[in-house]
């Protein structure tokens, strides 16, 4: 009958749009498809919150990435001014710096017509998951006990949200470390020593609701040495001055005293005499008998005076003079004796 040849049409033309239906649904899906981005992370630095991935390598073609982001609040997913881009970051726009927010975001790979599978980041909380730096040392005013610090946030923020925390120490093996809490960006270290070296290092602490605290990283230690106060100074030129004097009168004073006692100081200073050898050999043993015989001839008188008279090599004048001086000496024994 033409009705049921009609409700067979139906039928067959229904079974065949079923089948129809999820082919078309899943035929994105039935693509090839690429590897999907690795080491998807939210790298977050003083609340500068940038997501980062591995990139993907294909041996032809160059892959790009998509970024979509949805809070907790909505479990909808939308761009995030990263469609199709070559590089492997992309950076929160300034709508999505929201300290307190939860945010999943997600990334995928891009060939042509060909993409991967979409891969989720954790649930990132900014406040929860950012790492806080270290704080600016904008001066430092030292005095004779106490340093004047102005310090600032590595990031904006409001009063009453951060506060630092101080150590510092005497620079010394033995010494100490104290530690001090602040609340304000200018603050003193007081009651140190004067003419001493100091060093400190500070971080900062991110306070939250219901009084939680995130610690931030620590500062590299600067040192600064004190100078001495006032009274300390005045009383070290006086004595600086006096000492210097005392110095100058005690030079005018010796100067006076060698110039009045320069011959006896010259006296004392001489070396002392010493004993000729053959003396000194007599005393230790009178009986030698070389002292004996200059004591048996007393009446041979030694010359009194002794020359000598040097010519050079070879001179011929030499013997001459020699034998006139011979004859000279025997001529005047001779005239002694006599």
């Amino acid at each position: 009958m033409p009705w049921r040849a009609l409700l067979l049409s139906f039928f067959l033309l229904l079974f065949i749009l079923l089948l129809l239906g999820p082919a078309r649904a899943s035929g994105e899906d039935s693509s090839p498809r690429l590897p999907a981005p690795k080491d998807v992370k939210v790298y977050s630095y003083n609340f500068h919150n940038t997501l980062r991935w591995s990139p993907v390598k294909v041996e032809r073609g160059v892959v790009l990435y998509t970024v979509h982001f949805k809070t907790g609040a909505f479990n909808q997913w939308d761009e995030m001014n990263c469609t199709r881009i070559a590089r492997t970051e992309c950076s929160f726009p300034l709508s999505l710096n929201e300290r307190l927010w939860t945010f999943i975001l997600r990334v995928r790979s891009e060939l042509g017509q060909m993409t991967s599978d979409w891969v989720e980041t954790d649930p990132f909380v900014a406040e929860r998951d950012t790492t806080i730096g270290p704080p600016k040392v904008n001066s430092v005013i030292v005095s004779s006990d106490s340093l004047l610090i102005s310090v600032s946030p590595p990031f904006e923020s409001k009063e009453g949200t951060v506060q630092y925390k101080v150590s510092y120490w005497e620079n010394a093996t033995t010494a100490t470390k104290e530690e001090m809490w602040v609340n304000n960006a200018l603050f003193k270290i007081e009651n140190l020593k004067q003419m001493t070296l100091y060093c400190f290092t500070i971080e900062i602490e991110l306070v939250k609701y219901l009084h939680e605290q995130i610690p931030g990283l620590q500062r590299i230690p600067e040192c600064y040495r004190t100078p001495m106060n006032e009274t300390t100074r005045v009383v070290y030129i006086i004595t600086t001055f006096t000492l210097v004097g005392l110095v100058l009168i005690l030079m005018i004073i010796g100067l006076f005293f060698l110039s009045r006692h320069h011959k006896t100081i010259k006296y004392l200073c001489q070396p002392p005499l010493k004993i000729p050898s053959h003396i000194e050999e007599y005393l230790r043993d009178p009986s030698m008998p070389h002292l004996e015989a200059l004591e048996n001839h007393p009446e041979e008188a030694l010359p009194d005076s002794l020359s000598v008279l040097y010519f050079e090599e070879g001179s011929k004048a030499y013997g001459d003079t020699l034998a006139e001086d011979t004859c000279s000496h025997s001529s005047s024994g001779e005239s002694e004796v006599t």
